[in-house]
């Protein structure tokens, strides 16, 4: 019998690792796990570079806009929110989301998400212009992806800003796709070097913008939050003191054991 179940498990997984892609959201993956995943497909399928966790200033409120994802290409920057939804999701009167799942008995209502995405959209764009990165009309688009397999969608005329589970996984690595008109051209003929100079100031802007810190773990597990101090021997504390926190862009934490020093978590 053990035999079985472990020859199962197996042959499971090797279907699972040569027929379908290592990065679509698992139905156990949690919410930060799944907008890593989300990220690293795109970057796979769009060449292009994507900055996860940012937390943009929003002036209005005086306090800081959570933004999942910003997918920068040659052609069009996409603002992107990764909802891991399960269970069932439909629209209500009022514009909210309502969502069923097994796991509570009780239905939960979420601010639509196409409408937070979309003030997330503008709110980046002014910060971009106040740091010297003006974006041409049409530029900068958003998108609401719902990338867990085990999400059923009653129909409620969701708006095609959504990407729903069964769109999301036809998306596939090449030169034209079903989501080409999320790459769409801002810049006309004769403006190469204009759109050369923006988009290396646009990267350049979102890569020192404020982000959430990241901290990752095995299994390609991650985790996002902010940093609030270091703890452990005094000498190392005091050495760490001296440290710039802008100039640190990665730390790779080392433990102990028999055999010498062994990586755990970046």
């Amino acid at each position: 019998m053990w035999a079985e179940l472990i020859c199962g498990l197996i042959i499971y997984k090797l279907i699972r690792r040569f027929l379908y892609d290592d990065d679509i959201v698992d139905v156990e993956s949690s919410d930060t796990d799944a907008i890593f995943l989300v990220a690293n497909r795109l970057e796979r399928i769009y060449g292009g570079k994507v900055y996860v966790g940012l937390r943009i200033p929003d002036p209005d409120t005086g306090s800081r806009q959570n933004i999942d994802m910003v997918l920068v290409t040659n052609e069009n920057a996409v603002v992107i929110s990764v909802k891991n939804f399960s269970g069932f999701i439909s629209i209500d009167k009022d514009g909210n989301w309502v969502s069923n799942s097994e796991k509570r008995h009780k239905a939960r209502r979420h601010p639509d998400p196409v409408a937070e995405v979309k003030a997330q959209a503008a709110i980046l764009e002014s910060y971009l212009e106040q740091r010297g990165v003006a974006l041409p009309e049409g530029y900068l688009s958003c998108k609401v992806i719902l990338p867990n397999p085990k999400l059923c969608m009653i129909p409620s005329n969701f708006p095609p800003e959504v990407i729903p589970y069964d769109e999301w996984i036809k998306l596939k690595p090449g030169p034209r796709n079903m989501f080409s008109g999320w790459i769409k051209g801002a810049f006309g003929s004769g403006k190469k070097e204009m759109q050369e100079s923006m988009h290396q100031n646009l990267n350049f802007t979102l890569s020192t913008a404020p982000m959430w810190d990241r901290l990752e773990l095995k299994g390609n597990k991650y985790l996002l939050g902010e940093f609030v101090e270091f703890q452990g021997r005094q000498e190392d504390v005091r050495a760490l003191r001296n440290v710039k926190r802008s100039k640190v862009g990665r730390v790779i934490i080392q433990k102990m054991s028999m055999f010498g020093l062994g990586n755990f978590s970046t």
